[in-house]
């Protein structure tokens, strides 16, 4: 049986990290739509009620009735608790996909102090970020994404997120304790991750590749992503 999936990419990068896999997704006959979380970075703080009321319109152009699978990327799983809250439609479970875990109990920072760290010798005088490719050495992002079109494609498709953005804290409702959820871990920095979600007994399945993955082989990130899927919903 066919899914109707909501692909929520992280707000620091576009839509094109999500649709090479949502095109996989359609032509094998299930809904998909990737919401352009791109503008959060103008919506000023608190940002995630703009991811979470982008991803409820967004979900207007499913043709699929019933409920929705949430798919989140990297930063974006801290966002799943609030979206499936807000979510206008029921929600079948979650799939985080090489993605930050919410906290339990929350609210979850929007980034580690490490990372927090790095951000603030990084943002200029307005306190706007540079895009996220310039925080990593041109040959580490080469080496995400091999390919110069598809790499270019992600450059060109990034925001410029303001620091305060990083600054915040995301919201888990007590309903995502509830919520089926599964894990697809695509890289080494998301081991812990995938630990946790072992741990907790939820569905697991692993990719051998990098954080971009999904750009880099999207039929074997969709068809994780469905059999994930499948197994947190029972609908095959």
């Amino acid at each position: 049986m066919a899914h109707a999936f909501v692909l929520l990419h992280s707000p620091v990068v576009g839509p094109s990290t999500w649709r090479p896999v949502a095109e996989r997704l359609l032509r094998a006959g299930h809904d998909c739509v990737v919401p352009d979380l791109r503008h959060v970075a103008q919506a000023g703080p608190p940002y995630w009620p703009a991811v979470v009321s982008t991803a409820a319109d967004a979900m207007g152009q499913l043709d699929a009735p019933g409920p929705v699978v949430l798919v989140a990327h990297s930063n974006a799983g801290l966002l799943l608790p609030a979206v499936a809250a807000g979510s206008p439609r029921p929600v079948s479970g979650a799939v985080l996909v090489d993605a930050a875990t919410p906290a339990d109990p929350g609210p979850s920072p929007a980034a580690p102090v490490p990372l927090l760290e790095l951000l603030r010798t990084l943002a200029d005088p307005s306190g706007r970020l540079p895009v996220w490719t310039s925080w990593w050495p041109d040959e580490e992002v080469a080496g995400l994404l091999p390919d110069p079109r598809a790499r270019a494609t992600v450059v060109a498709d990034q925001p410029r997120l303001p620091l305060d953005y990083y600054e915040q804290r995301f919201p888990v409702p007590d309903s995502w304790r509830t919520l089926p959820t599964a894990y697809l871990r695509l890289s080494e920095a998301y081991d812990e991750d995938e630990a946790r979600a072992r741990a907790e007994g939820r569905p697991v399945a692993r990719l051998t590749g990098g954080h971009l993955h999904a750009v880099v082989d999207p039929d074997a990130v969709a068809a994780a992503v469905v059999d994930l899927a499948t197994r947190l919903t029972g609908r095959g």
